[in-house]
């Protein structure tokens, strides 16, 4: 993806990977990705409801073992 930026949340919990993406997408511009890495089992249902609250649009989710991988469109 053009414009991809990355972020690492594997191993911290609830609530942190979401308010460490919401800090992230504040830097980039509109329409720029973030990629979110995350092992938290609440990140499944805290990911959407955060991207639908904050008006980003959730790219793709993906499983690879414990690993999720989200892709933010900042709006």
């Amino acid at each position: 993806m053009d414009n991809a930026h990355e972020l690492d949340a594997v191993g911290l919990l609830c609530p942190l990977p979401v308010l460490k993406a919401r800090k992230r997408l504040q830097a980039l511009a509109p329409g720029d990705v973030l990629i979110v890495s995350a092992d938290d089992p609440a990140a499944v249902v805290d990911v959407p409801h955060f991207c639908a609250e904050a008006g980003h649009t959730l790219v793709s989710a993906d499983t690879d073992g414990p690993i999720q991988r989200y892709a933010i469109r900042k709006g």
